[in-house]
């Protein structure tokens, strides 16, 4: 073969092809970059520990200390709730006393005056004879301003004949600064007229509800009892307004 004047001859080499040598080659390779990878892994989580690797048995005890503090934060849950529905138990029981206590303060003035009513329609004294006005009573329901009432007439006497008559209730109080006068049949539905129709032996209820004006401010109530016939009398009496507004 003839060579070319001025190029370097190399000399050729025969070798066999073998191309799984390679992909063997190649596994290895792999192989070893990973296992490197692994272990830089496990020695950075070993180091992160402390140099203490956990075991199967620190897994367990931290799967059972986590459970336990789940239970523990329920069983404070709960005694969380018990001890708000307790309170508002506590508090509903209070508001109930407070008001079975109130009913009874009113029961029981209200019989001392039935008492005091009826021993003096039973004795009178020797002062006192013929048409009398008795205590009333005025008590708050619903909304503001809306009043029970009942008043009492009564006759004293040794000896009771059926007394005819009629009554007249105003109220008296001040609205837009000047003192006005109100009549019962301007604030409560149960009577049409200013006179209300008295007939009784021993005593006779005036009764009904009432509902203030807007604006009006109560002072008190004033009464007048008339009685017809022969001996005919007049009686007045004056009462504060001592009702208060429904809380």
């Amino acid at each position: 073969m003839a060579s070319v004047k001025g190029t370097k001859q190399y000399s050729m080499k025969v070798v066999p092809h073998r191309p799984g040598r390679r992909l063997l080659q190649l596994f290895i390779l792999l192989l070893v970059v990973g296992c490197a990878v692994c272990g830089a892994y496990f020695f950075g989580f070993w180091q992160a520990s402390g140099g203490n690797l956990p075991s199967f048995n620190d897994k367990e005890r931290l799967t059972a200390e986590l459970i336990e503090a789940r239970a523990e934060a329920d069983k404070l849950r709960q005694q969380v709730a018990n001890l708000s529905m307790a309170s508002e138990v506590d508090q509903m029981a209070s508001e109930e006393v407070r008001s079975e206590v109130i009913e009874l303060r009113q029961q029981i003035a209200s019989l001392e005056a039935d008492i005091s009513f009826y021993r003096g329609l039973m004795a009178p004294g020797e002062s006192s004879s013929g048409l009398a006005l008795g205590d009333i009573t005025l008590r708050p329901i619903g909304t503001q301003g809306r009043y029970r009432f009942k008043f009492v007439v009564q006759q004293i006497a040794t000896n009771h004949q059926v007394l005819n008559g009629n009554l007249n209730v105003e109220l008296v109080g001040h609205r837009e600064g000047e003192q006005t006068r109100l009549p019962l049949y301007q604030l409560s539905s149960d009577y049409d007229s200013a006179d209300i129709k008295l007939r009784f032996k021993y005593f006779q209820n005036v009764e009904g509800e009432l509902t203030l004006p807007d604006g009006f401010e109560a002072q008190s109530l004033e009464l007048t009892a008339r009685s017809s016939g022969d001996d005919s009398q007049r009686v007045e009496r004056s009462y504060s307004w001592l009702a208060s507004e429904p809380q």
